[in-house]
């Protein structure tokens, strides 16, 4: 199973804002610290305010942080949400479909069953198990005031 790239920014903004509790940070920190494109993450900062892992502040003060507590960020949820439009097999897309095997073959309902287990799996990380004790994690994303 291969994870979409929004789905790996998503995590990856959410760890950055758990390391980085008690203050708003930066898309361009995030960008920084993360390796990733301020373009692809003002699509994912949006949609993760949407859901409503994400609190965003406009403003010349502004900035985003973590909706929810780091303890209440099922991992499982977050690729759920951000994997669900994206078919795993060619089988799994009802427009762009042309397997001429799709009324014989039992092989989707074992790929189902597998990417729910991935899912289950999932469901039992929390964000705050990722980032909390995880003294690298947190060395590499420490704004750069604080690092040594």
């Amino acid at each position: 199973m291969r994870i979409t790239k929004r789905t790996n920014i998503a995590i990856r903004v959410l760890m950055f804002c758990g390391s980085n509790e008690g203050r708003l940070v930066t898309k361009s920190e995030i960008a920084e610290r993360c390796n990733a494109s301020e373009n692809h993450l003002a699509q994912v900062i949006n949609q993760l305010g949407q859901l409503g892992y994400l609190h965003t502040q406009r403003g010349r003060n502004g900035g985003l942080q973590l909706g929810r507590a780091m303890s209440d960020i099922k991992i499982g949820d977050v690729f759920r949400q951000f994997e669900s439009n994206v078919p795993i097999a060619e089988c799994f897309a009802d427009v762009d479909n042309t397997c001429p095997l799709v009324s014989a073959c039992r092989l989707k309902a074992a790929i189902a069953g597998a990417a729910e287990a991935f899912y289950a799996h999932l469901d039992g990380i929390m964000l705050d198990e990722l980032v909390c004790g995880n003294h690298r994690l947190l060395e590499i994303m420490a704004p750069v005031a604080c690092r040594a």
